[in-house]
């Protein structure tokens, strides 16, 4: 259970991890590492490298008598599309027979390890910091974002201006994982390939002693937009017609048949951690192209603890005709703002209406892959009033939310960070809220909502694109997995 890929270049503190003590009388110790290149380093106890990259054999002498060495091991990669992630060490004792003559073996052995593959943190487990960007135009936003925390008791890390310079997309640039073995563990960041003017903050300021990072280049691949890692989800644990999933399956969007997609280094890389078999769902109708943008997961205290929310474009035009049937036509959306419509006016628009049935019948396609590949039921599932509009784009028509996506959402335990919707009033509260609190409350969930409409909204972007969670690891060992 190696850590890979996660030396720290800040720290002589290298991770290493006991593999064996060999005992005998006097000779030589014989080490071969099997598929060792540039896989693992194997160390004596001061660190003392024995065989590693460049070099895959060694004789190391023996000191007789009850003498014991001990061998430590460090991991360099992860399991990818080139590599299985298991490394063979042999290991022989040999005895001289006398001058001109070769030694005799009188001991061999042989270890197998696995690499400790990079797993991801789905909601529901308990947050520990909460990562978020500081602009020049988001000083309210991020208030609210430091009162939501701080009434959690959760870890606020704020990254300034000179390090982001004006890139605020948190949730974009990096995803948190960790890894595992019997003696240790840590969290580990994987930089996306999207490469913006956060580029540098994952390794400059998040890579430390006992925080690993990670990354894969696209080097001979176009990135879009779609590499960017809100468009990189993991559900909770589940079971799916018997086959469990205690650490959850990674969710990444793609494009059907073609059009934009994640590029193949990052879902090799994906593919080849084995423990949170990855589903692909289909995100290039959207113009930002990410899940994040009509599904999210929630903890729930009953079923399979947890409810998939997902974007609904029905359910919004229940809460408008419902406003109208009631006598509310003439409430306002976005009221105060330069974007005010009535309610009337919404649902008169046949243009948007063409528009939330197209995307109604994007998000019912990837619903029914969510509840096929994560064993889900109607009853896990609700459906947040949100609506789209289409754009037309040189490369076809893409969809963007119409107001603050309320799925987009920052989940801290029970407390939820909502996008504000700036919905119609009725008796001085916001419809969308009203509906969206009487759909998470039941659960014991508690709904923030918070005003991102100005810097993240009318940049394409929410509350959960512009924040990122670092989380506590599974209890769940990988190694009991089949893997």
């Amino acid at each position: 259970n190696c850590d890979s890929e996660t030396t720290n270049k800040k720290t002589l503190d290298s991770e290493v991890e006991e593999i064996r003590k060999v005992s005998g009388e006097s000779g030589q110790l014989w080490c071969q590492i099997w598929d060792a290149n540039k896989l693992l380093k194997l160390f004596l106890k001061d660190y003392i490298m024995v065989v590693g990259t460049d070099m895959l054999t060694q004789k190391v002498p023996y000191l007789g008598g009850k003498t014991e060495l001990e061998f430590f091991v460090e991991g360099l990669r992860f399991p990818d599309k080139d590599f299985d992630g298991l490394i063979t060490i042999n290991l022989s004792l040999l005895e001289p027979c006398g001058k001109g003559f070769p030694e005799t073996p009188v001991f061999t052995d042989k270890v197998v390890f696995h690499i400790s593959p990079w797993i991801m943190t789905p909601n529901t487990l308990k947050p520990v910091e909460v990562y978020v960007c500081s602009t020049d135009d988001n000083h309210s936003f991020l208030k609210s974002i430091r009162n939501l925390v701080e009434k959690c008791g959760y870890k606020l890390k704020i990254c300034y201006e000179y390090m982001n310079r004006g890139d605020r997309w948190m949730q974009d640039e990096l995803e948190f994982g960790y890894i595992d073995s019997p003696h240790h563990q840590f969290p580990v960041v994987l930089d996306s390939p999207r490469d913006g003017d956060l580029q540098d903050f994952p390794y400059e300021s998040i890579l430390g002693p006992d925080f690993g990072y990670v990354t894969r280049h696209a080097l001979n691949e176009e990135v879009s937009s779609l590499d960017s890692f809100g468009n990189l989800e993991v559900s909770p644990p589940v079971t799916v017609n018997g086959k469990s999933y205690p650490l959850g399956r990674i969710i990444i969007g793609v494009a059907f048949p073609t059009g934009r997609n994640m590029t193949q280094v990052v879902q090799d890389f994906l593919w080849a951690q084995k423990v949170q078999a990855p589903i692909a769902l289909y995100s290039d109708w959207l113009v930002v192209g990410h899940v994040d943008e009509f599904m999210t997961f929630v903890p729930a205290p009953d079923r399979k603890k947890f409810r998939l929310l997902l974007a609904s474009p029905d359910a919004g035009y229940k809460v408008f005709k419902s406003l109208q049937n009631n006598g509310h036509g003439n409430a306002e959306m976005f009221s105060g703002l330069p974007e005010a419509i009535s309610v009337n006016e919404i649902l008169s628009d046949k243009k948007l209406q063409a528009g939330n049935r197209y995307v109604q019948n994007c998000i019912d396609w990837n619903r029914d892959v969510l509840k096929k590949e994560l064993g889900l039921d109607d009853e896990d599932i609700i459906d947040l009033p949100i609506l789209f509009q289409v754009l037309e784009e040189k490369k076809g028509a893409r969809a963007v939310a119409y107001y603050p996506d309320m799925v987009n959402m920052i989940v801290l335990g029970d407390q939820l960070g909502i996008p504000k919707p700036f919905g119609p009033k009725v008796n001085g509260r916001c419809a969308l809220e009203t509906e969206v609190r009487s759909l998470l409350e039941p659960l014991g969930l508690k709904c923030t909502f918070i005003d991102d409409f100005a810097p993240y909204h009318k940049l394409l972007g929410e509350v959960h694109c512009g924040s990122n969670v670092l989380r506590e690891a599974s209890p769940f060992k990988w190694w009991n997995l089949e893997l």
